[in-house]
């Protein structure tokens, strides 16, 4: 089964709370505290700062010292997509050994499933770069907790 780390769950967590905390057009004002997130969501507060830090280093966030400091996002929430964070969090997406930048497989002479998955890989990747942190908002308003991700993910039982 595919799932999101915990990592990359609390950095799209940490961005939805930035974005919907931030005023239209006004990006880098209100900047939010990694201790008001963590204690929003219930996040380790130690793990959500490494996480801030690494988005920040990924150009998605921007740190401001000093006692009204904290994050804010440094692009519009619309213009950040669910698979930047996770790549940026998690590295590259890859639902199985063989497809990786490398390639390297011991079966790949034999092997009959690498182009199926490549598919099946390349439409999660093109899933998740069209959602947006802002879609992550609006989903949020407008859809019951139980059907977040329905159309997402489907799972048999």
């Amino acid at each position: 089964m595919l799932r999101l780390t915990k990592k990359a769950d609390y950095g799209l967590l940490a961005l939805k709370y930035l974005a919907e905390q931030s005023e239209p057009d006004a990006r880098h004002a209100g900047a939010r505290s990694a201790k008001d997130i963590a204690e929003a969501y219930h996040i380790p507060p130690q793990l959500l700062a490494k996480i801030l830090q690494t988005l920040a280093r990924a150009g998605m966030l921007v740190s401001h010292a000093g006692t009204n400091g904290g994050y804010a996002l440094a692009r519009a929430a619309a213009d950040i997509s669910a698979f930047e964070v996770i790549r940026a969090i998690d590295g590259p997406l890859f639902i199985t050994s063989c497809i990786t930048i490398h390639g390297a497989c011991d079966l790949a002479d034999h092997c009959t499933i690498k182009e199926p998955l490549r598919k099946v890989n390349d439409s999660i990747t093109d899933v998740l770069s069209g959602i947006s942190i802002a879609d992550l908002i609006e989903l949020a308003d407008h859809t019951p907790d139980h059907a977040l991700a329905d159309g997402l993910v489907s799972i048999a039982r």
